[in-house]
């Protein structure tokens, strides 16, 4: 019964993101570790025994594996991490920070961005859903809606209108006529071409370093000392003096609409 629950719990996670839109409620506190096990037990009591062991075990291993990936892909974390990696990369102080510490950052980072759809999401489905008074395919259409509602702030009317066409989908008349399916693949392609236009802009002051310390070596002939022996401690102290984390991170969150 509790793999049941665990692997119903999962799916009804998975079924929210192509699920339709639904109207807004008032915010609420975010959802606790009694509330994600009462929501899994009442799935599992609600959830039929149709599936064997071992069909359970295998979509279980499944949805782990994917569900992650889903989530990322339709949160903050894509933008936010890649800026993160061309920050490390132009320090060029190769694994420091090490990648675990930019995951993490990241991870936080997008937990701070998303809190707000968060806790629409808990108000408007989580929590009424546990209280019996909501059904669940109505808790699933209320939960996907803020989601929807932040990918479509982020996503760029281009990618859209392309994945559109591609997908051969009758033109839209309302935001709400797009389908989930066409709006995920257009969130991640303009949250990547964000990052990238960010990256660059935060890689021009230490590409900068970089020519003005090469350019000093070579005009006094010290050919064999590598440039990056030089630059990569300026950098540094520039990134510190500048308050470099400070920055990115407020950079970061105001790319997101954040005040």
């Amino acid at each position: 019964m509790k793999r049941a629950a665990a692997v119903v719990a999962i799916l009804a996670l998975g079924c929210a993101l192509c699920a339709p839109v639904a109207a807004e409620e008032p915010a609420a506190p975010m959802p606790s570790l009694s509330d994600v096990s009462r929501l899994a037990g009442r799935i599992g009591d609600e959830a039929p025994e149709t599936f064997a062991t071992p069909i359970k075990v295998l979509l279980l291993l499944t949805l782990l594996s994917v569900i992650p990936s889903v989530l990322i892909l339709t949160t903050a974390f894509t933008r936010i991490v890649i800026v993160l990696a061309f920050i490390r990369q132009a320090l060029t102080t190769r694994n420091i920070p090490p990648g675990q510490v930019v995951v993490g950052l990241a991870l936080f980072l997008s937990l701070f961005v998303m809190a707000p759809t968060l806790a629409r999401i808990n108000a408007e489905a989580l929590q009424p859903y546990l209280s019996g008074s909501m059904p669940a395919e109505m808790a699933i259409q209320r939960g996907t809606q803020p989601l929807r509602d932040f990918m479509f702030g982020q996503a760029g009317e281009g990618e859209l209108l392309l994945f559109l066409q591609m997908s051969g989908a009758p033109e839209p008349s309302t935001p709400a006529d797009v389908p989930t399916y066409v709006l995920i693949p257009a969130f991640v392609v303009s949250e990547l071409k964000t990052a990238f236009q960010l990256g660059f802009v935060l890689f021009l002051p230490f590409l900068v370093v970089d020519l003005i310390v090469a350019s000093v070596l070579l005009s006094m002939g010290m050919i064999m000392l590598p440039p990056v022996m030089i630059s990569a401690p300026l950098k540094i102290l520039l990134f510190v003096l500048v308050d470099g984390w400070r920055l990115i991170t407020e950079s970061l969150i105001f790319s997101f609409g954040g005040a």
